[in-house]
């Protein structure tokens, strides 16, 4: 009895004692400058040569450092120095590499230098790779980068670029962009073929690309390099906004390639090495992954301008402070979205996404479509962010298919009424909450080209009223498939009805939904629509024979360009007859004309005027339906500052501010543990104790 006395005791003490009852992080860590995160699966590459995905660059683009990056707060997206000194210099050479001047005609630039100067005194992360190699021979009781007795840095260099560049083509390396930066940068196709046989040579042996020469890159000095690509293209400097071009010393991969270290996972891959604003300083991808601050990173600081409004929105205030603003990030696993919306409530996660589930419970719109936070958020303090994406999500055509395909105004008709019936407003309502924009073009706003409003109306499916695009009735769509041979759904030549294939990887109950209302907007026509769902192996095998009619896809931008949207229909491009990316197989010689005229254009009127007239040619057409450009939706907590969504920058984490004091005020405020039930069952138990004793003496008292 008086052990069950204690226990009760002790249970209502710790009840009592004002902790927080529910906190997932050790109370160590209150008041402290920590952002709080999650991710859903871990990163399959951490190594910058290797890594193109979102929840890869999460990580990379904090840990690296390379030349360029987007403006945190400037619109349209524009790019800013990073590790660069200044924006590269770009000179312009004939075919006998004499210097052009900056006006030349593009058919005269046959080569064009990006000269890149770094800042000085830029330092590595601080890691055992920079420790003089004979002190790590010996790996016993070496699990992990924490068991390393002692670390080191050193200053990064123009060569730790150009050594970067190099390992785009490395034999051992699967680099997603390799195809495309040997048909730019001069030399790196020969390099390649260099490389592959040298590691033929030395299969198991360290590649040092330090002696292999590449006649495209050239280190000048320690602080500048040059980069030479074929012809003009422009949109090189965005590539040097990302990971690809980082620096890379070349002490890391010699220290990754001591044996042992690969049986160990100590891996670059696993063990990212940068001269970003973080490190990678604990890496549990089955419960949690940790940066924390670069201690020698401090050649940024936050913008000291923005666009009109972002001062009065407080977006200013640490203008001129040195980043990043918060010590560490912890990202916790979570899988399911239920649990981190909890937590997000609780004040455990600092922003939060919104999930179809709690969409209701998050967010009210009003009559005009305008979203706020709902009461209950406001109550918290929580605050929403709105940002439309740089991306597309459309419905393609099959151009080499024999109904729906085809350049014939019939096969025009027939494409242009099933868009008008295609409702996409209607879909952006029920299936994401309101969260998109229906799209005139591929050309998303934030995007040189994309014009607002009905100066970019795509007339062929909207007609403009008070200002705004508004969906032709399906009177229209009647009339043009009629037009197109296809009055009422039947063929008017054979009597049989018009049978749509459209092949998708959307299969089970969950998208049951959305293939019926699919159905429902070609019954508005009286056209049958055969879903053809599979997994998404099958789908891409069908998407390169040209075995589809119609297909569902989607497309992020890669960089804030239209020649990165406008590529996708270029004729050239064709999945099927190139293998490019061009799925819906579209060739139309005016376009493809006039895509080679636009894409490698400075930003300007005429190339604006060029690409109104490419934006016609393909409303016109028709190869898609233009779909929606979703529209992400953030909320935060009101001690989480510089939020403002940028759909380009991935590295943004670093300008986000933190008040940990108010942040502990409100957990504490939201997470009081309720008592009384914790009275009433040690009442209970104390109760049931006694009755116990009584029971025990009676029987006592009976012997």
């Amino acid at each position: 009895m008086k052990v069950l006395f204690s226990v009760t005791l002790c249970l209502l003490l710790a009840a009592c004692d004002g902790g927080l009852w529910n906190n997932p992080y050790p109370t160590a860590d209150d008041g402290k400058s920590i952002l709080y995160s999650a991710f859903t699966e871990r990163p399959k590459h951490l190594d910058p040569a290797q890594a193109y995905s979102e929840n890869e660059y999460e990580f990379l683009a904090l840990v690296y450092a390379p030349p360029l990056q987007y403006h945190y707060l400037k619109r349209p997206y524009q790019l800013t120095p990073l590790a660069a000194s200044v924006l590269p210099t770009v000179s312009y050479l004939d075919k006998n590499r004499r210097p052009l001047p900056d006006k030349a005609a593009v058919e005269r630039i046959v080569y064009s230098v990006y000269e890149i100067r770094i800042k000085p005194g830029m330092r590595y992360q601080p890691h055992p790779a920079f420790v003089p190699a004979n002190s790590l021979r010996k790996l016993d009781g070496i699990a992990s980068l924490a068991d390393f007795a002692a670390t080191a840095t050193r200053e990064v260099t123009a060569a730790d670029y150009a050594y970067q560049i190099k390992r785009l083509v490395h034999p051992q390396l699967h680099t997603p962009i390799a195809g495309v930066m040997s048909e730019y940068i001069v030399g790196l196709k020969d390099y390649a073929a260099a490389l592959q046989a040298a590691s033929r040579a030395h299969p198991d042996g360290f590649l040092d690309l330090n002696q292999y020469p590449l006649s495209g890159v050239e280190v000048v000095d320690d602080t500048t390099y040059r980069i030479t690509v074929h012809g003009k293209y422009p949109q090189f400097a965005y590539w040097l906004a990302m990971p690809f071009f980082s620096p890379m010393p070349q002490e890391v991969e010699r220290f990754y390639a001591l044996p042992g270290m690969k049986e160990r996972n100590l891996t670059l891959d696993w063990w990212p090495v940068g001269s970003g604003p973080y490190y990678l300083s604990e890496n549990d991808p089955n419960r949690r992954m940790v940066l924390t601050k670069n201690p020698y990173y401090d050649s940024e600081t936050y913008p000291s301008e923005g666009e009109a409004g972002d001062a009065e929105a407080g977006l200013l205030a640490d203008a001129g402070k040195a980043l990043p603003l918060v010590d560490s990030i912890v990202f916790s696993l979570e899988k399911e979205t239920i649990p981190y919306w909890n937590k997000f409530l609780q004040g455990y996660y600092d922003a939060s996404a919104i999930s179809s589930d709690s969409f209701d419970q998050a967010v009210s719109v009003g009559v005009s479509g305008e979203a706020t936070v709902s009461e209950a958020m406001q109550v918290q303090g929580i605050v929403l962010n709105t940002a439309v994406a740089t991306s597309t999500m459309y419905t393609g055509f099959n151009m080499l298919d024999p109904v729906t395909g085809g350049n014939s105004e019939r096969a025009r008709k027939l494409r242009r009424a099933i868009a008008i019936a295609m409702d996409f407003e209607e879909f952006v309502s029920i299936f994401a909450n309101g969260r998109g924009i229906s799209a005139q073009s591929p050309i998303p706003p934030g995007i040189f080209g994309h014009r607002e409003g009905c100066t970019g109306i795509n007339s062929y499916v909207y007609d403009c009223v008070k200002g705004l695009p508004q969906r032709k009735p399906i009177a229209e769509a009647k009339r043009l498939l009629a037009e197109a041979g296809y009055p009422g759904g039947v063929e008017a030549k054979t009597g049989q009805p018009l049978v749509i294939h459209f092949d998708t990887t959307a299969t089970g109950m969950g998208n049951k939904s959305r293939l019926d209302w699919l159905r429902k907007q070609f019954d508005k026509l009286g056209v049958q629509l055969d879903v053809r769902s599979t997994d998404y192996n099958r789908f891409q095998d069908k998407i390169r024979r040209g075995d589809t009619q119609m297909y569902f896809f989607g497309w992020n931008a890669d960089y804030p360009d239209p020649e990165n949207f406008f590529f996708l229909l270029h004729g050239p491009q064709g999945k099927v007859k190139f293998s490019g990316e061009n799925a819906s197989n579209y060739s139309e010689p005016e376009f493809d004309r006039l895509f080679e005229q636009m894409k490698n254009m400075d930003n300007s009127p005429a190339r604006q005027a060029i690409i109104d007239q490419m934006q016609e040619i393909l409303r016109r057409d028709s190869p898609w339906l233009w779909g929606f450009h979703p529209k992400g939706y953030v909320l935060q907590h009101g001690w989480l500052h510089n939020i403002k969504p940028n759909i380009m920058a991935n590295n943004k984490l670093k300008y986000w501010r933190v008040d940990a004091a108010q942040r502990d005020a409100k957990r504490r405020e939201w997470n009081q543990p309720v008592h009384w039930p914790l009275w009433l069952g040690a009442g209970l138990v104390l109760m049931f104790a006694g009755w116990m004793g009584w029971v025990l003496r009676k029987r006592d008292e009976a012997r």
